[in-house]
């Protein structure tokens, strides 16, 4: 059924009632480990598809764009998926954003997971790079979330280090010979980081009551990228 949400929820988190703030941010982290547990399904059920790994990898060793290709549809379907989880007239069309974007980080996801598998394998990598996340997030949120700062001065910053990033990933897919490095890794992590605070300080200060599940599309997206470079520095320490 259609809704309102600017005269439903008038509020922005910070300035809503206690008990309102609470309910909010309790029902962003269900919805965010509600993707996460979704995300690690629909992973767990790729990955026992019989020859995934000829597949995946036979389409991106097609071409030396394909993976400049993957990377673009990603980006174009994230900005959908974002924008269908800020609808303020269907709440169905908010769910369906979160679940789209549980799909695209799934299947961008495929390859390096198979990879970090078949250096040991088994999945021992994978949970070593999750552990790790998921202290590095626990910590971020505590810390964000204590101290209720803003930390919205963080947006430039990230911004110019994103397209910096995607500047040398393009670099490196053009011109193979230039290697992005496990110091590539590290400052990647950095950015996820503030992109954790960024997004939490976010959803205290600029968003509504009502906005929950456009704030676990965000902190989602925040906290897979982390996960993505803590795997690759996890590959390259195990080479």
């Amino acid at each position: 059924m259609p809704f309102n949400s600017a005269y439903e929820n008038p509020y922005v988190v910070a300035q809503a009632p206690v008990d309102a703030r609470t309910a909010f941010i309790r029902r962003t982290y269900a919805h965010l480990a509600g993707a996460i547990a979704a995300f690690a399904l629909l992973e767990a059920a790729l990955m026992s598809i019989p020859g995934i790994e000829d597949t995946v990898f036979g389409l991106l060793q097609a071409s030396r764009y394909s993976w400049l290709i993957v990377l673009g549809l990603f980006m174009g379907v994230s900005w959908i998926a974002d924008h269908w989880a800020r609808s303020e007239t269907s709440r169905g069309m908010q769910y369906l954003g979160l679940g789209l974007f549980t799909v695209a980080e799934a299947i961008i996801f495929l390859p390096i997971l198979l990879m970090a598998r078949a250096m040991t394998g088994d999945h021992s990598l994978i949970g070593q790079a999750g552990l790790l996340t998921g202290a590095l997030f626990l910590g971020l949120t505590a810390v964000a979330l204590t101290t209720r700062k803003d930390f919205s001065f963080l947006g430039g910053f990230l911004k110019i280090g994103f397209l910096i990033a995607l500047g040398l990933i393009v670099v490196g897919i053009f011109f193979q010979g230039f290697s992005l490095g496990l110091w590539f890794s590290g400052a990647m992590v950095l950015l996820a980081a503030g992109s954790i605070l960024y997004t939490t300080g976010n959803m205290i200060h600029h968003y509504r009551t009502d906005q929950h599940v456009a704030a676990a599309l965000g902190l989602f997206s925040a906290v897979a990228l982390l996960f993505w470079y803590i795997l690759r520095i996890v590959m390259s320490l195990r080479r």
